[in-house]
């Protein structure tokens, strides 16, 4: 099966792609490089904008998977227009020009934040989804977009992601979990600045599970998968990576407790995703913290515009 990845060199493809090379697939890229080439030497670049795209190119590939566009609340609140072309124009063009091309699967990097603020119920995939915020206004419209072009030709698979962390080759600093870890390291302070509020947080690992997962479903399958390895409280996280770097790396972590108003609350449930693409989540915080500490001498240099996306997304 060959697979066209869009934004496949970013933080999630750079280690989705050395999975999916392992279970045999042919694999092309396409993206503009903003942050760097982590990728296997073995794996098909195409450097240009995604509007560039002819249906004559994507004849030859079977799914494609759509990681590229603006990626969190900064970039898109720094450039409202762009946010919206690059996460609900470019999907909607990609899925066109993929049907028309032949394509039997779409699969969409979706994201938890369409659902704003869920007053502290599990929301599953057929509750209100009322973000009042560029970055997840501009998530579901991508993915509406391409779910109206599904039929039984055209599979289309939306996963809703919760806040992806943990190392990549392709690493950012600017995730949640993975903001902690640098806080404690580099101030041997972790500042919480609402722990009530509530988050799903899926492990990069079991990002790339449900990815697999959604590429060798049954061709019949289509539709919108909440994805997350499991749902915390923000002071719950503060807590556990804070205990985590204390226990493995000698070193005595405070907590700063705020209570900042945040109106983005929400939690989910995955029990759609689990019974219909099996997938079963392996990693919690505590795993993802050891992953952090087993792979910090390759990001150590916190000052690396290239781990912060805002950073780059400002010099572009």
């Amino acid at each position: 099966m060959r697979i066209l990845v869009a934004g496949g060199a970013g933080y999630i493809g750079s280690t989705l792609i050395p999975r999916l090379l392992e279970r045999g697939y042919e694999i092309d890229v396409i993206d503009l490089f903003w942050f760097g080439d982590h990728l296997p030497e073995n794996v098909g670049r195409i450097k240009k904008d995604i509007f560039e795209m002819q249906t004559s190119e994507m004849e030859k590939y079977d799914q494609v998977i759509f990681l590229a566009g603006l990626s969190n609340d900064p970039m898109a609140e720094f450039s409202p227009g762009q946010n919206f072309i690059s996460n609900a124009a470019a999907p909607a063009f990609m899925g066109f020009i993929a049907k028309q091309a032949g394509v039997k699967r779409f699969i969409y990097a979706g994201s938890c934040s369409v659902y704003g603020y869920t007053v502290d119920e599990l929301y599953d995939e057929t509750s209100p989804a009322v973000s009042n915020y560029p970055y997840g206004i501009s998530k579901l419209q991508g993915e509406q977009a391409v779910r109206a072009m599904a039929d039984e030709n055209f599979s289309f698979i939306a996963l809703r992601q919760g806040t992806v962390s943990g190392y990549s080759p392709r690493m950012r600093l600017d995730l949640i979990v993975n903001t902690m870890f640098k806080s404690a390291i580099l101030n041997k302070e972790i500042t919480v600045n609402n722990p009530a509020i509530w988050r799903p947080i899926l492990s990069i690992h079991d990002a790339v599970t449900a990815y697999i997962r959604a590429i060798e479903a049954s061709p019949s399958i289509s539709g919108i998968f909440n994805v997350a390895s499991a749902n915390y409280t923000v002071g719950e996280v503060g807590d556990m990576v804070r205990n985590t770097v204390q226990e493995n790396m000698d070193m005595d972590i405070k907590l700063n407790i705020k209570h900042i108003q945040d109106y983005r609350n929400y939690k989910v449930s995955i029990e759609k995703a689990r019974n219909m693409l099996s997938f079963k989540p392996h990693y919690d915080i505590d795993m993802i913290v050891k992953d952090l500490i087993a792979n910090y001498d390759k990001f150590e240099d916190f000052d690396n515009p290239n781990y912060y996306n805002i950073q780059v997304f400002k010099k572009l």
